[in-house]
């Protein structure tokens, strides 16, 4: 499957990409490129692999959910530059 300059301008709208028209003719080749290695992984033979899930075969040790200091917030509010009612005072960011 070879990439036009159509294709090339409908997939940078799509993803909202900006080319350059300099640069449209460098990208379907890129495009090009990257199709035609995809096209050359179909040819690898997997019937005899099994799907992998996870390239670890081991778990996760869990352990129990234990809060073990709490109930700081005065002591972490002393490192704040600016604190009023128990909060941190922060610069508006939505108008």
């Amino acid at each position: 499957m070879a990439v036009d300059n159509e294709t090339v301008r409908k997939v940078a709208f799509l993803s909202r990409l900006r080319v350059e028209p300099e640069k449209l003719e460098e990208t379907k080749q890129e495009f090009n490129k990257i199709l035609s290695w995809v096209e050359e992984l179909n040819e690898v033979d997997t019937d005899n692999v099994k799907p992998l899930v996870s390239v670890n075969d081991e778990s996760l040790t869990m352990r129990e959910d234990v809060v073990n200091a709490g109930q700081m917030s005065e002591a972490i509010l002393q490192n704040a530059p600016a604190q009023e009612f128990g909060y941190f005072v922060v610069p508006k960011v939505v108008e």
